[in-house]
């Protein structure tokens, strides 16, 4: 028996298709959602879903939640002396609702189709199949949640072509999609999001106000204070969607904490969250080559699109009213569902081809010739752009930078960034080629990237035909996202002395933000203007400086017209 499974960041799901279509399969408290919380005790004992939810309130240093955020890091969580990895924490998730689908179902559950967000790179979506597997389920298929959400509100069925925008926004993270439906194939036309955006991001907002109405210090509140003030916040956040004001109340000692907090000031609170959500919309919509109005529906899921400032805000952006027939906490585990129904060829199912996009673009790193005989290593090189229909192959031809080179390496690097530091290693491949002058050898490198997320990288020397393959998995490197993150606000630049200067960080660093989000002939002629600008910074002339600053500026504001 397969079944779908919604592994949540704040609650999962497990659903299966029966007859009469898909259903959510009840826990074994009667209940739809498993809030997606592990709680360990001294003893060895675990504890899942609402069980743990209860133990933070009274032993919060022995409970983990939120951790499907680091899944693919080799971040640890500590749980009564016991340490425990993102993809071990789920597969606890995971096994409970096995659990629960056995019961129901009267058989055994040895396979299941799990969603993962669209913006999941390689090794957050292996570690999520390893969860599957340490939970007892084998796991071939993982679906995009947005493409889950999709097939659940049947639009596989509809009879003419669709252009749609999935809205995402979980607990967790936030995705948003763009698919296209034309004849029996579901397109996915671009992805984007935010692994670290979601609808807990909502309710710090709201405790946060709460500590700033009482005058108090979220540092000077116990562990157990800092649960009870979560929980309230939360309540609140979910209140104040049907009313004007909410209050909440917090009990610290025998002094009870109250503050009225009024619908329009947590509003003003949420702007920034809600500026964080337009970026990957119209990201997306850049990508897909489309604009707003192309989109003939849009569909929400996720809890957080039930909060009133996102729905009105995004009535505000889109401009029509979505479409909001299905459960949006439900709707991926239904959609995952009728996936595993169309894996097991279920003849209720009408056949659909799902396509899918490479989320991230996968490259190489370069040397490149900024002037005439000077070099500059590190640069980075894309072969497979992001928002590529998978699955796919592209082969990019690369030459010998030094006389009597006689070795080629290849890292195989994901990212959108211009530095191969700050993209991500994935692996190495290294190559002998014949000594010779500079440029004299050239390399073929082809990248193979399949639906099931493996890239293969083959590289061949020209010369003499010898080649060499590897296969990369996603499972070596365990560079964890805070390191990334750290390594991403280390740019080179800021060493250089020219470019203290505020206008040309400023000029740089928007020319950065802008060469991430482009693409192909586009992305290459911001290169072409920041390699020039950032020669010019090498010389320290003004002169220069301020003449390629002034180019730069020209294409920047052309782009973003």
């Amino acid at each position: 028996m397969i079944v779908g499974i919604d592994l949540g960041t704040t609650n999962s799901l497990v659903a299966v298709f029966t007859e009469e279509g898909p259903v959510i399969i009840p826990n074994r408290l009667g209940k739809h959602l498993t809030p997606s919380v592990v709680s360990v005790d001294e003893n060895g004992n675990v504890y899942v879903g609402e069980t743990a939810q209860e133990r933070r309130n009274l032993y919060p240093d022995s409970v983990a939640q939120a951790f499907k955020r680091s899944m693919g890091t080799d971040r640890t969580y500590d749980l009564s002396g016991k340490k425990f990895r993102p993809e071990e924490l789920s597969s606890m998730i995971l096994r409970y609702l096995k659990e629960d689908a056995e019961a129901y179902l009267g058989e055994e559950v040895t396979e299941a189709v799990i969603s993962v967000p669209a913006y999941f790179d390689d090794k957050r979506r292996k570690a999520t199949k390893r969860a599957g597997e340490l939970a007892g389920l084998k796991v071939e298929r993982m679906i995009s949640e947005p493409t889950a959400a999709a097939v659940a509100y049947g639009l596989y069925e509809k009879e003419k072509d669709t252009r749609f925008l999935v809205f995402d926004l979980g607990g967790g993270t936030f995705d948003v999609s763009i698919l296209e439906l034309y004849h029996n194939i579901l397109e996915v036309r671009a992805v984007a999001g935010d692994n670290y955006l979601g609808g807990e991001d909502f309710t710090e907002v709201m405790s946060k106000l709460f500590l700033q109405k009482t005058g108090l210090h979220y540092k000077d509140l116990s562990e157990k204070e800092q649960v009870r003030l979560y929980k309230k916040a939360e309540e609140a956040k979910r209140g104040i969607s049907d009313q004007t004001a909410v209050t909440m109340e917090l009990m610290l000692g025998e002094e009870n904490k109250t503050a009225e907090i009024a619908l329009k000031e947590y509003e003003e609170e949420c702007e920034e969250l809600l500026m964080k959500i337009r970026e990957p919309v119209k990201k997306s919509l850049a990508d897909a080559g489309l604009k707003l109005s192309d989109i003939n529906e849009v569909l929400l899921i996720g809890g957080a699109t039930r909060l009133s400032v996102v729905r009105d805000f995004l009535i505000r952006l889109f401009r029509k009213f979505p479409d909001t027939r299905l459960n949006p906490d439900e709707a991926v585990a239904l959609g995952a569902a009728i996936q595993a129904a169309m894996k097991e060829r279920r003849a209720e199912v009408k056949e659909v081809i799902l396509t899918d996009v490479c989320s991230f673009t996968l490259g190489t790193e370069v040397v490149v010739e900024y002037e005439e005989g000077k070099f500059e290593d590190g640069r980075f090189c894309p072969i497979i752009e992001r928002n590529t229909v998978i699955p796919a192959s592209h082969t990019e031809q690369l030459y010998t930078v030094r006389d009597n080179q006689d070795k080629v390496r290849v890292r195989v690097l994901q990212g959108e960034s211009r530095f191969a530091r700050n993209n991500l290693f994935l692996g190495e491949l290294n190559i002998d080629v014949p000594k010779g002058p500079r440029g004299s050898e050239a390399v073929d490198v082809t990248y193979t990237y399949d639906i099931n997320s493996l890239l293969e990288v083959e590289v061949k020397v020209v010369s003499t035909g010898l080649t060499q393959k590897m296969i990369i998995k996603g499972q070596d490197n365990q560079m964890t996202d805070d390191e990334i993150q750290k390594r991403m606000e280390e740019l080179s630049y800021l060493k250089i002395q020219p470019r203290d200067l505020e206008e040309n960080r400023l000029v740089l660093l928007r020319a950065e933000r802008m060469y991430e989000e482009a693409l192909g002939d586009r992305r290459k002629e911001l290169d072409r203007y920041i390699t020039v600008f950032e020669a010019a910074l090498k010389k320290g002339k003004k002169e220069e400086i301020e003449e390629a600053r002034e180019a730069l500026n020209e294409i920047l504001e052309d782009e973003d017209e």
